[in-house]
């Protein structure tokens, strides 16, 4: 395998794992913040390098030529691929900025240390490409989330309960996969097992309870981080997308289909703003398996686009909420709040993420959705209209949540809620990339493109012959290289 030319990915896993360390042996709130906002920046940069260096490559796949972690497993354990590649920047920018976007008086309540470990955890998930790891490193990555429900002294049951069914399904179900020769009955009930997990990582409807819990009980901080990497559908293209057959993919659509809709429903009728957020958030990430599992080059390329698109923009929208409720507490969608002129910075931002995460022309998720759009009509005719549908009932949820908040009569008081300098710097980065994306969207696409069809040869070397499938369209223009 061709070999990056520094150890960017061990950089990426092992930086934040000791600075967690660090950081929890420090007793002093402001200089933990500083240091983990030190070792979050070298973080991105290495992620950032190793996307470069591989793009420097002309290879599809690299790993690192140094690997400490390759000599005690005896093989290779971390490596990045044009699929991973993006993803790996983007989680340790999530990072990065949602630690910056934390006020001073607010760094008591949000745990740094805590942090910095689900950051180690999340970007070895998404450099990992054997099963077992990912296996290993989805189940290890809901450690961190319940233990900032314990430290706050929050009921951990549904999360336990959703967390716990959904290890021992990846394990029976991997060990099925693993057990079975290709094409066998044990093969098919381990991915079946596979994509119910995957399911219920994702917050799919019914058992998305979990989801809204945990933003109901933990910080803002933690739930974002939490939820917007999407290591589950990171869990869907290397564990699910390789094995399943053409039935499971499709069940899996259709599932995921109806989540978006029943989600972007829901997101109109919510009454507290992180519920509001929870729902609109589901919406848009089920769309990402939509495209996943639709398995064709356009179909993998849209999904794979709107899982960029709405990692940026629900991370900016995020962010923003955060913001507002750092301001004024958890607020109420019942009542015109009347912010606007309190904060108008963050006012602008709001609608700026909001529309961009439902595909807004001019933002990064507009060309997402018509790829993913087209890829679904050309697959099952009936399913472009409800992506369509649910985006229009997530942008009106959008407007009619940002007229609740920041219009009505104005809101008195004394106290200064313009947003601050480190919160700008977190948003306007974020608000630069979405739209940076939205008006020059033919790198990306055409990254994801290649990507995607490597993952659609993957499967029809398996036998599973699914990658012509209402392809007749589909020339290649949208990536320069092949596989």
């Amino acid at each position: 395998m061709t070999s990056l030319h520094l150890p960017f990915l061990e950089l990426c896993v092992l930086l934040p794992a000791a600075g967690a360390l660090w950081v929890a042996r420090t007793r002093d709130p402001q200089a933990a913040r500083r240091r983990s906002l030190a070792i979050s920046g070298l973080v991105l940069l290495s992620a950032a390098a190793a996307w470069l260096d591989l793009s420097l490559l002309h290879a599809f796949q690299a790993a690192d030529r140094w690997d400490p972690l390759a000599w005690l497993a005896g093989r290779e354990v971390l490596s990045v691929d044009e699929l991973s590649a993006p993803l790996l920047p983007l989680a340790a920018l999530q990072f990065f900025l949602t630690e910056l976007a934390t006020l001073r008086t607010k760094v008591r309540r949000f745990s740094f240390a805590s942090t910095l470990a689900a950051e180690s955890l999340v970007l070895a998930t998404l450099a990992c490409r054997n099963p077992w790891g990912v296996v290993g490193l989805l189940i290890a990555g809901a450690v961190p989330a319940w233990l900032e429900l314990r430290r706050r002294a929050c009921s951990t049951r549904v999360f336990t309960l959703h967390m716990g069914a959904m290890a021992g399904l990846l394990l029976a179900g991997q060990t099925l996969v693993s057990l079975g020769p290709p094409e066998s009955a044990a093969v098919t009930w381990g991915s079946l097992l596979l994509a119910a997990a995957v399911l219920l990582r994702n917050g799919a409807a019914p058992v998305h309870c979990w989801m809204t819990d945990l933003f109901a009980k933990a910080s803002f901080g933690a739930a974002l981080l939490f939820v917007t990497p999407m290591v589950g559908a990171y869990g869907a293209m290397r564990l699910v997308l390789p094995t399943a057959p053409d039935w499971i993919l499709a069940l899996l659509a259709v599932w995921s289909l109806a989540t978006a809709a029943y989600a972007s429903g829901m997101a109109l009728v919510q009454h507290d703003t992180r519920q509001f957020f929870c729902y609109l958030f589901l919406s848009r990430a089920s769309l990402v398996l939509v495209g996943v599992e639709i398995a064709t080059p356009i179909g993998l390329t849209g999904g794979l686009c709107v899982w960029l698109s709405v990692g940026l923009a629900m991370s900016g929208f995020g962010l923003t909420l955060r913001a507002v409720e750092t301001r004024s507490g958890k607020l109420s969608l019942d009542a015109y709040q009347g912010l606007y002129e309190a904060m108008p910075t963050l006012a602008g931002f709001f609608l700026l993420t909001g529309l961009a995460s439902i595909g807004f022309p001019g933002t990064i998720g507009f060309i997402a959705v018509e790829l993913l759009v087209e890829g679904a009509i050309n697959a099952y005719p009936a399913v472009g209209a409800i992506v369509v549908l649910s985006a229009a009932l997530n942008g009106i949820a959008v407007v009619h949540a940002y007229f609740r908040i920041f219009t009505g009569r104005a809101h008195a008081g004394a106290i200064d809620l313009r947003v601050r300098s480190a919160e700008r710097l977190a948003i306007v980065t974020l608000s630069l990339l979405i739209l940076g994306g939205g008006l020059y969207p033919q790198p990306g696409a055409a990254s994801r493109y290649h990507a995607a069809q490597s993952l659609v040869a993957a499967r029809q070397r398996r036998g599973l012959d699914l990658g012509d499938r209402h392809e007749g369209g589909t020339d290649g223009r949208l990536g320069e290289r092949s596989e």
